[in-house]
């Protein structure tokens, strides 16, 4: 292994979503630097198999009263 072009490899703590801390060898930052996690396997749906559905601004409301009427019969005018 050539030396000096290698990044510092050295020890950091993981805080995972729920909580639970691990330490471990990374590249990032300095020595004893923590990484808290915003998506791990204990919450990511991938993993978990549990969708959950998200409201961001009145989105899925908007669809639903733009596509409410989709898919219905409409009734002939008599």
């Amino acid at each position: 292994m050539k030396s000096n072009i290698h990044p510092e490899y050295h020890e950091i703590n993981v805080i995972m979503t729920d909580g639970t801390e691990y330490k471990t060898r990374s590249c990032m930052g300095a020595a004893g630097d923590t990484l808290r996690l915003d998506i791990d396997t204990k919450s990511h749906p991938a993993w978990t198999g549990v969708q959950r559905m998200l409201d961001t601004g009145g989105q899925v409301a908007k669809f639903n009263k733009r596509f409410a009427g989709i898919g219905k019969r409409k009734q002939d005018a008599e």
